[in-house]
């Protein structure tokens, strides 16, 4: 017998529902979750790492959950259970799929994450700079020279004569992590000291006078700890999906 879903008056079977969720461009979505099925679930064949949660972490990943979904009461919970076809075991899945997640990151990244900061440092450093920009190189050499003789601020220069949002702040940007800008800004920044006024350079379409303010070195706070381990995870994943699209099909499959 064919098993099929009824939604209103449509009835759909297990071979329209995989044309569909591909119509609906929901099929890497799925593809996605049972890549993280398969990693944290223990009985999984494929997972390289158990992930165990004692009691108390079940317990508060529950109430966790039931917060965010704004129940008040086991009615609102066996309402949902209800509105999404859920069984009390795929609800436990669910409620606890999070905690199983962020387990899996810290035990197969949490070790790594001080060397991959240190690899990926130049590009987390902010930097807060003073920008002018203009499209006509005469006009850039000239309010260079006003800006190093001090007959005018930098701040007031721009707010004047800067073609780009900066002119609303007196040429201010930033903080701004140094992976955020061109290249060659990072390169003229990074090698420059607060204070100083870079002379007039093309970037694109634009001619750019530089000044940096501040240099912030980043640091491994638990805020950036949390960013690493997500990016490492992500990498990770787009990896899985990448050898999954690219391995042969077996005989039969189109």
């Amino acid at each position: 017998m064919t098993e099929t879903i009824q939604i209103g008056n449509r009835t759909i079977t297990a071979s329209e529902l995989i044309s569909l969720l591909a119509s609906y461009q929901m099929l890497p979505q799925l593809q996605r979750e049972l890549i993280i099925d398969e990693a944290i679930e223990q009985n999984s064949r494929s997972a390289k790492i158990v992930i165990e949660c004692t009691p108390e972490e079940v317990a508060q990943a529950k109430q966790q959950f039931y917060a965010e979904k704004q129940f008040k009461n086991e009615e609102d919970i066996q309402a949902w259970m209800a509105h999404q076809g859920l069984n009390p075991d795929q609800l436990e899945v669910i409620t606890t799929r999070k905690l199983k997640i962020e387990k899996f990151k810290q035990a197969t990244w949490g070790n790594k994450l001080e060397s991959y900061f240190f690899q990926s440092k130049a590009k987390l450093d902010k930097v807060i700079y003073s920008l002018l920009r203009t499209q006509d190189v005469g006009i850039a050499q000239e309010l260079y020279f006003r800006i190093q003789a001090k007959e005018n601020s930098f701040a007031d220069l721009a707010r004047e004569y800067s073609l780009g949002p900066e002119a609303q702040t007196g040429g201010l940007v930033g903080p701004i992590e140094l992976n955020a800008l061109h290249p060659i800004m990072v390169q003229m920044l990074s090698s420059s000291q607060p204070g100083q006024i870079l002379p007039p350079t093309r970037i694109a379409e634009w001619f750019v006078i530089l000044r940096l303010e501040k240099f912030i070195p980043a640091q491994l706070d638990e805020f950036m700890k949390m960013r690493l381990l997500n990016e490492l995870f992500e990498n990770w994943l787009q990896e899985q999906q990448k050898q999954i699209m690219s391995a042969p099909k077996a005989e039969g499959d189109t």
